[in-house]
């Protein structure tokens, strides 16, 4: 498939934008023009990532070098379809994201929230480098300066709990890049002579099948931030952050970033015709298949509702793992949808668990029956988020499950398809209880007044947007199932 070339510097701006209004965020004595700074940056930065749109649609590819690191190797952006798809994602959810946090952090009246909304602007741009990385050296840079930008998030509330998740996340998170994925990227440049992503990958005909294998789970358990099992254990720690820390980093951006990394590295590092040859992307199924379905279980046990979410994150990853590992057209673009599509559905049940959180201090789901009689829109929303990562229409969720399902019979893959159908079992089964409890439960067992009583306006418009999102995701799903059918066309040659 021919592709159009432009030079433009665009994707340096739309990484830089939100780092240049840190120092205005820092230095602003109210809140309100604190958060301006915020929102401006926000919009920027989606006006400019909009405005190359018709270019990659059009199957074009935008490139741009800052600088020359080592012969044939320097710190290069390229924005294709899939770069694109994760962009638009992460950008246009952090506008919303930042609403929220207003309304969030506002109504708990949270502390340091000048460097909670710095480290936030630090993050996405970090994401946003990712997502526009030419090459592993670049990618690799951003995503050891999201893992230190969000250590202060995870972090925020500053008590024991606080320290010790943080310290444990920063075990994994920068235990893995450093131990696995940057000795994985020195080998493999040492063997190839470059980092740059190819369409077909770039270790066909430099490495044996041993030397292939070692290399694609170090690139797997490396990315730790894709959360697959046994480097998962950071996610549900994590879940000590502030809800929007938790609903943008741990629904979008940093777990989004792992699993971005890893499809970009086995697609355009390691390579389809190289996973299929040595039979690596089987053992890579087998490992998501495992994550997906442990994952499911333990989320059942989980009284917590933001841990719950966690776990369920876990396995929501490795379903995108598994559809890119299937090596089948539909597959593949299942698993690239599904970045886009759980996102929505996942932030939106973050942002729920948050509004209930900050109009009546619960945290747990045995706590909320009747909530819904007390707090029906953000009820509502929340089921509309849990049939869309349950893959139930009329959900976004729906379109990339059934293209993963599509996949696994493309690929002629029966067991992955039964770990599919019983993991959407499984999700179903720890998510429809609390519905049900929420606005069906006797009198003898509700734990609310009934009354109307909501979360502040500034947590609850952003559910409904998202959630909203969700459900006209399911009846357009463009333009994420155009750049995710265009990325799977460039890797399988047309």
């Amino acid at each position: 498939m021919s592709m159009e070339t432009v030079l433009s510097i665009k994707p340096v701006f739309a990484v830089l934008v939100s780092l240049l209004a840190v120092p205005g965020i820092i230095s602003s004595r109210s809140q309100n023009i604190r958060e301006a700074w915020t929102f401006v940056a926000a919009g920027i930065k989606l006006l400019i990532i909009v405005s190359m749109l018709p270019i990659i649609l059009d199957g074009g590819v935008i490139n741009y070098t800052l600088v020359q690191v080592l012969p044939d190797v320097g710190i290069s952006f390229r924005v294709d379809a899939f770069g694109m798809l994760f962009a638009l994602v992460a950008s246009s959810l952090w506008i919303v994201t930042s609403l929220y946090s207003v309304g969030y952090m506002r109504a708990l009246d949270e502390h340091s929230q000048t460097r909670y909304f710095s480290f936030f602007a630090i993050a996405i741009s970090a994401t946003i480098g990712v997502a526009f990385s030419a090459n592993l050296l670049t990618l690799y840079l951003f995503y050891e300066i999201l893992s230190l930008a969000t250590f202060p998030l995870v972090t925020h509330h500053q008590d024991k709990e606080a320290r010790s998740s943080g310290r444990k996340y920063l075990l994994y998170i920068l235990g893995g890049s450093i131990g696995l994925a940057l000795p994985a990227m020195l080998i493999t440049y040492h063997f190839t002579g470059t980092l740059d992503f190819a369409a077909h990958g770039v270790m066909a005909g430099h490495i044996n099948s041993g030397l292939a294998l070692m290399l694609s789970l170090m690139f797997l358990f490396g990315f730790a931030k894709v959360g697959i099992m046994p480097m998962h254990s950071w996610l549900p720690a994590a879940m000590v952050a502030p809800t929007p820390v938790s609903a943008l980093l741990h629904a979008v951006a940093v777990v989004k970033v792992g699993a971005f990394s890893v499809v970009r590295v086995l697609t355009g590092i390691v390579g389809t015709g190289v996973l299929a040859d040595f039979k690596i992307s089987g053992l890579i199924c087998i490992i998501a298949s495992i994550t997906i379905i442990v994952a499911s279980l333990i989320a059942l046990s989980q009284d917590e509702l933001k841990r719950r979410l966690a776990f369920s994150t876990i396995g929501q990853l490795s379903y995108i793992v598994l559809g890119v590992a299937l090596l089948s057209k539909s597959g593949m673009t299942g698993g690239m949808l599904h970045i886009a599509m759980h996102a929505f559905g996942k932030i939106t049940l973050f942002f729920c668990a948050g509004a209930i959180f900050c109009a009546t201090g619960i945290k747990y789901i045995s706590q909320m029956k009747g909530i819904g009689r007390r707090m029906p829109i953000t009820m509502a929303a929340f089921f509309v988020g849990s049939l869309s990562v349950i893959g139930f229409p009329p959900c976004g969720g729906f379109i990339s499950k059934w293209y993963l399902v599509l996949g696994t019979i493309e690929a002629g893959q029966w067991v992955f398809l039964l770990v599919l159908l019983t993991s959407s079992l499984l999700n179903a089964v720890y998510f429809f209880p609390i519905v049900y409890n929420a606005f069906f439960c006797s009198k003898e067992e509700m734990m609310f007044e009934d009354k109307v009583d909501e979360a502040p306006l500034w947590c609850v418009i952003p559910l409904v947007i998202t959630a909203s999102i969700s459900v006209i995701l399911f009846f357009y799903p463009q333009p994420f199932l155009n750049l995710a059918s265009l990325a799977v066309s460039t890797i399988m040659g047309g």
